[in-house]
């Protein structure tokens, strides 16, 4: 893909409500999930899809920052103040962070622990199912 082409965030991590993968596809520079419904196959703008899911992400996040803070401290087995910073930052700039990020380095990661975004026929998002897990346990 070259990099005037958006790129679909999600891409491999949607199903529809039966469970069906949602495939990508591009029209132009501007990519598409195809969302199946029956015999029919809806093209739904993935930035659509995928600012609502960052919406629902950071949301969710909202007012726990500093225990994601932790949490990613312990995980990385380091308490410098750069390093905090720099999570810090990442935080407050998640929305960008996630647009600029490889999908490819951190999508298989998320898939292999349970994280799905389920979206009905028109590209709402229904739901997101996460793996569970308490920040002190990271």
């Amino acid at each position: 893909m070259t990099e005037n082409k958006r790129q679909a965030i999600f891409a491999g991590l949607i199903q529809n409500e039966h469970g069906d993968p949602v495939d990508v596809t591009h029209l132009g520079d501007e990519a598409f999930y195809v969302i199946p419904d029956g015999d029919f196959r809806r093209h739904v703008e993935a930035a659509q899809v995928d600012e609502e899911v960052l919406r629902q992400l950071r949301d969710q996040m909202a007012g726990m920052e500093d225990q994601v803070v932790e949490g990613v401290l312990k995980y990385l087995g380091k308490e410098d103040l750069f390093t905090k910073t720099s999570i810090d930052m990442a935080l407050k700039n998640f929305d960008q962070a996630f647009r600029l990020a490889d999908p490819e380095q951190w999508k298989p990661w998320l898939g292999m622990l349970g994280f799905r975004v389920i979206v009905d026929v028109h590209g709402d998002v229904t739901r997101i199912e996460s793996p569970e897990q308490e920040i002190d346990d990271i």
